[in-house]
């Protein structure tokens, strides 16, 4: 088991066919305990992953004094965290000229600000222990300039995350903790369930080598290998899980 006696918080992972509880499952099964974040349900999901020892909290990674006060809670019942998944995150198929503020804020705050939040948590508690993973969701349409699904506004956050993730290993690498962003493309998750067309679903196929529309479970395959050790000598690297979509 790659994760056995660690312990992993991950953000967002309380929806029952999302990244989240995918990555939520999968580390359970490599023997972590796990914390899940969300804004509701996340007791329920971590009663639902196999093994003991797993929490979840309801809190909104928007709200720095309830993601702090519930990350340090977490690392004083535990006495350790090992690993931060920052998955938490929403998306808005808007253009460019539909973007009002209030869509700006909610998007740039989720994806960006939680993550900048959730992380400035458990660094301190990662020093003290000598070292840990952090790793961040970010996206194809960060890296394209361009959505499949969200709009200008969801790229801008993503390719932040992007930023934020090689700001943060350059200066923590001394420290042992590792921080490396994951570039999903088109993920079958309730997120993308039901709001796109046959057409437009067939015209996104068309661009991904692959032929298909990836799993909640392979996002969370490459999570686990950048959590453990199998990655230790990875950080600041973006790796794509998008089927071959981001080779052009």
């Amino acid at each position: 088991m790659l994760l056995k006696d660690r312990t992993a918080i991950i953000t967002g992972a309380a929806s029952p066919r999302g990244l989240g509880k995918a990555t939520a499952q999968l580390f359970a099964e490599h023997g972590a305990r796990v914390a899940i974040l969300d804004l509701k349900g996340a007791a329920e999901a971590a009663a639902d992953l196999p093994g003991d020892g797993h929490l979840g909290a309801d809190c909104s990674v928007t709200d720095r004094d309830a993601i702090f006060a519930a990350i340090e809670d977490l690392a004083a019942g535990w006495g350790r965290v090992d690993v931060l998944v920052n998955i938490a995150g929403i998306t808005q198929p808007l253009r460019t000229l539909e973007i009002a503020p209030e869509n700006y804020d909610a998007v740039l705050d989720v994806n960006l600000r939680g993550t900048l939040y959730a992380s400035q948590a458990v660094i301190p508690v990662m020093r003290a222990l000598g070292g840990g993973s952090i790793v961040n969701m970010s996206s194809v349409s960060a890296q394209r300039g361009g959505g499949i699904f969200g709009g200008p506004h969801y790229s801008a956050a993503k390719a932040g995350v992007l930023g934020l993730t090689k700001a943060k290993a350059g200066v923590l690498g001394s420290d042992n903790i590792r921080v490396n962003a994951i570039c999903p493309s088109l993920i079958a998750t309730d997120i993308t369930g039901g709001k796109l067309s046959d057409a437009d679903m067939a015209a996104i196929v068309a661009g991904i080598p692959l032929g298909r529309p990836g799993a909640a479970h392979e996002v969370a395959g490459c999570a686990l290998f950048l959590a453990s050790d199998l990655s230790s000598y990875c950080t600041g690297t973006e790796i794509d899980v998008n089927g071959g979509s981001h080779i052009h």
